[in-house]
């Protein structure tokens, strides 16, 4: 019971500082995050500031939780994640994503770097998440349930709402990006791919591979909390180019694609408060 007490910790911390929650909470991923807050106004927190929130360790990852208002709708955004790789038990990872939604978050956009193992897909382009496949070899949901969280063996058909998805590809051609759709697999890391795996993933049906996400949208899905994903491909998966992968490349095509994923996040914020 000591993680429902430090999730209600976190929780009348965030309802004693900002007060009601927002209409809609957003999870920015390596470099996206410095790309969303370039264009709003927003007030800020350090991850550790707030009761028991994980702090992250990696670069592009500010750590911070920002909030405000754009257009009418109001927001909050966790700028940068943590992940299973930097040694935190699965649930742990999952922390601040399970405070807001129990502090009243219903509707989610989780962002995120990914490599495209689809050779038709390129570096820059937009991604939008339909369903995943999880090789991690871990689950959030992995020991005791919490019964006040969700129930013990939740539905996955439609990790990501179908609702959500359709307002993302509405919002991507009124603004004119091309905005591709696809599965996300996610693996463990830190360490890149190898040629091999790429290959496998792609045999699963796999359109772009990624280290995060995969357990903030099982643990939403467990709590009953609407999401849709975005994959910002930043890089060509191992074996498909005869270069090496470098987290460099990674912040570097997300600083060229930034502009069209902060227009299309805050035109998906608007017309979800609408």
């Amino acid at each position: 019971m000591q993680y429902l007490s430090q999730l209600n910790d976190a929780v009348r911390f965030l309802r004693g500082h900002i007060g009601d929650p927002p209409d809609v909470s957003l999870v920015l991923g390596s470099g996206l995050g410095a790309a969303f807050a370039s264009q709003v106004e927003s007030e800020r927190l350090n991850y550790s500031e707030i009761p028991h929130f994980p702090v992250s360790s990696v670069v592009g990852h500010a750590g911070q939780l920002a909030w405000g208002r754009h257009r009418g709708t109001r927001f909050c955004a966790l700028m940068g994640r943590v992940h299973l790789y930097e040694g935190l038990e699965p649930r742990r990872v999952v922390f601040a994503v399970r405070a807001l939604a129990m502090w009243g978050c219903r509707n989610f956009l989780i962002t995120n770097a990914a490599g495209a193992v689809n050779r038709e897909m390129a570096p820059g382009q937009l991604m939008l998440i339909t369903d995943h496949i999880n090789l991690q070899g871990a689950n959030p949901l992995e020991g005791d349930n919490y019964d006040d969280l969700g129930q013990r063996f939740p539905d996955m058909s439609d990790p990501y709402h179908p609702d959500l998805r359709r307002l993302a590809l509405q919002c991507a051609r009124q603004l004119g990006i091309e905005l591709r759709q696809g599965v996300y697999i996610a693996v463990r890391g830190p360490s890149y791919e190898t040629p091999a795996e790429i290959r496998m993933c792609r045999t699963l049906g796999a359109d772009a591979v990624g280290m995060s996400t995969v357990p903030e949208v099982i643990a939403l899905n467990h709590m009953k909390r609407r999401v849709a994903g975005i994959s910002c491909l930043t890089n060509m998966a191992a074996g498909i180019l005869d270069q090496p992968l470098v987290h460099d490349e990674v912040l570097q095509v997300t600083e060229r694609v930034k502009e069209d994923f902060a227009r299309l996040v805050l035109s998906w914020t608007e017309r979800m408060g609408a």
